[in-house]
């Protein structure tokens, strides 16, 4: 469906079409109509499907720019998503001028105060922070018509279920609520049944919610073997744009670290970095200026980057949702996507659980060699040369070229042009990663993590405390200030093995096979965040 059939405002059509949209996506093209008409909806969809834009437009359209006074609230889980969220929703809302605020924990209170005072049509923001401004009474929801929950599952697996409750307590009965959610766990049902109004459900068949686009790879590995794997499969795969995803904020931080002392341009990001931080490293990654962005889960959700290629699970995730999720970073707009999980022998129950809900079986890949990157790293340099060459600008040093070329080889000089470039592995610095304790051994039928949508404050209280997560690092009202992350968490994952087949029958493929695109020239300096139909 195109979105000049949906009823919309010539404004919001023209937003549309200026971020060049035409095709409205599955979740799009079901939830905006239903939306237009004013019913409560709850939208099942993955992160990557266009959600912002489903649940946008339609709170766009009824809000009188006129009137100045909060008409639209969307609470999201984290402050990146919530920042996402508010700059996605000003650009649509542009012409029809409509401002729209965020507040999140981690940033300047006052600041959003004042920001506050100014009268928005649209707040979007974290729980933790939503409920400090209501208790400053600097936040006033009296008059809000569209109630939005974005990332419903997230926020209640971090713990944000009461927060929710007291929120939609200040809110008038007599509004739109919209939901959207990944998974539906009971919870998630249960907030439909006591906040929404007959609800209509709009769910993406799970086909389209497994990233088909996708080379999904498995590498068996000891832990202490990951990370010399890693890099040779970074110089044979040659990714434009990349993702590693590590369990801990620790290993995040050492993974960074070894890969930039190995020449690669890469940088971590996780919960206890300040919002600066943060969103300077989101900001290199966006301008070309970093390659590599290592993350725990706290990326998987609410981060929206286009032109991400390829996606490393240095470790298994902690529940198979998680891995659809990370996954989710690329395979994007229609273009094909890799990504490679590594996996400790004893953690392979794991993998079997993650292909039963994804529904798509992953291909074993066999390590590159040490000269096989070699390789990887020559055929590189040679496209930079290539490309530098391309763009000429050369007069000033050619004199000095002939007066080397009196002297030596043209061969050698080429070589040594290449030795520059290229990173010969055999001679990169020794990167020692600390181990990590193994996910328990066996993985649920459900999932990792146990009791997933529960919402429970304090957690299930289930096997080394399988569902108390991001609840421990809390400060106060600032709730989403820099520590509150599952990302150093273990899961509980007991229960047996989903599934004990074989894998010898796998044919093996290889790292050429496996790799996609091309490397991205030097002088493409231009990455974006982009507003898209199937991104959120």
């Amino acid at each position: 469906m195109k979105f000049k059939d949906l009823n919309l405002s010539p404004d919001l059509l023209a937003a549309v079409e200026r971020a060049g949209f035409e095709e409205a996506t599955p979740i799009q093209s079901e939830t905006i109509p239903l939306a237009l008409e004013g019913k409560d909806v709850i939208g099942q969809a993955q992160t990557g499907t266009g959600k912002t834009a489903a649940f946008g437009l339609p709170m766009l359209e009824k809000i009188d720019a006129k009137r100045r006074q909060i008409q639209g609230l969307v609470i999201a889980p984290t402050r990146e998503l919530a920042i996402q969220t508010q700059e996605e929703l000003h650009r649509l809302g542009k012409d029809k001028n409509i401002r729209v605020s965020a507040v999140y924990g981690g940033a300047d209170i006052s600041r959003q105060i004042r920001q506050l005072k100014d009268n928005p049509h649209i707040v979007v923001g974290t729980p933790g922070r939503m409920l400090d401004h209501i208790k400053r009474n600097t936040l006033k929801l009296a008059t809000v018509e569209t109630l939005v929950l974005d990332e419903a599952d997230e926020m209640l697996n971090m713990g944000f279920l009461e927060d929710i409750e007291t929120i939609i307590a200040q809110v008038p009965e007599k509004r739109q609520t919209l939901l959207f959610s990944a998974t539906m766990p009971p919870a998630i049902k249960s907030i439909g049944v006591r906040f929404m109004k007959n609800p209509e459900h709009v769910a993406i068949k799970t086909k389209e919610m497994t990233a088909d686009l996708i080379d999904q790879f498995y590498l068996r590995a000891k832990d202490f073997e990951k990370f010399d794997m890693m890099t040779r499969l970074l110089d044979v795969q040659t990714p434009e744009l990349t993702i590693v995803f590590g369990r801990t904020k620790r290993r995040v931080d050492e993974l960074s670290r070894g890969l930039e002392a190995r020449g690669y341009r890469a940088e971590g990001i996780h919960g206890d970095l300040t919002q600066q931080k943060r969103m300077s490293v989101l900001r290199a990654f966006k301008t070309g200026q970093l390659d590599i962005l290592v993350a725990t889960d706290v990326a998987a959700r609410g981060l929206d980057i286009s032109g991400v290629t390829h996606v490393y699970n240095y470790d298994i995730p902690q529940d198979p949702e998680s891995y659809v999720h990370r996954i989710g970073r690329t395979g994007r707009a229609g273009k094909e996507g890799v990504s490679v999980t590594f996996v400790t022998p004893n953690e392979m129950s794991y993998l079997h659980v993650i292909e039963n809900l994804t529904k798509k079986r992953m291909t074993p890949l066999r390590p590159p060699s040490e000269m096989e990157a070699f390789k990887g790293q020559l055929s590189a340099a040679l496209e930079q040369v290539e490309s530098k060459l391309a763009e000429n600008g050369l007069d000033r040093y050619l004199e000095g070229a002939d007066q080397l070329l009196e002297s030596h080889n043209p061969q050698d000089l080429v070589a040594l042009l290449l030795k520059t470039l290229a990173k010969d592995p055999s001679d990169m610095a020794p990167v020692n990663i600390t181990p990590e304790r193994p996910l328990p051994a066996g993985g649920g039928k459900k999932g990792f993590g146990g009791n997933r949508g529960g919402g429970n404050r304090r957690g299930s209280g289930g096997p080394r405390g399988g569902s108390n997560r991001g609840r421990d690092d809390r400060r106060g009202g600032n709730r989403e200030g820099g520590n509150r992350s599952r990302d150093d968490r273990r899961s509980s994952g007991s229960g047996e093995a989903s599934s004990n087949r074989g894998r010898d029958d796998r044919r093996t493929r290889s790292n050429e096979e496996a790799s996609k695109p091309k490397r991205r020239s030097n002088n493409d300096k231009s990455r974006s965040f982009v507003i898209r139909n199937n991104q959120d």
